[in-house]
């Protein structure tokens, strides 16, 4: 399932005659930064989860007992209204027709 030692080391090999001596520190740095920056996203993201799990979390509420449930009583039943004339009120005077003479000009 793994690689032996000597297959390591003929990678290894193939790598360094591909590169160069020179590029494989630089491919090594590349590969720790990006290494990083994936664990960082990684927990980032399982921190938020986590957080927004427990907001999401629904409350917990106990429902009342049954012999304490209150009892509401009926409304009291309205009682007829009595026939009131209406208070006589005075009339507003209707509103009087413009004049087609007095029209303000612009």
């Amino acid at each position: 399932m793994f690689p032996s030692h000597w297959e390591i080391l003929v990678i290894f090999l193939v790598v360094l005659l591909l590169f160069g001596a020179r590029r494989i520190p630089e491919m090594a740095q590349g590969l720790g930064k990006g290494i990083r920056e994936f664990r960082k996203a990684v927990k980032d993201v399982k921190e938020e989860v986590d957080v927004t799990g427990a907001m999401n979390q629904p409350t917990q509420t106990i429902p009342p007992a049954v012999g304490q449930v209150a009892r509401q009583e009926p409304a009291p039943a309205p009682q007829p209204a009595t026939a009131q004339p209406a208070a006589a009120q005075p009339a507003a005077p209707a509103p009087a027709a413009a004049d087609p003479g007095t029209e303000a000009r612009s």
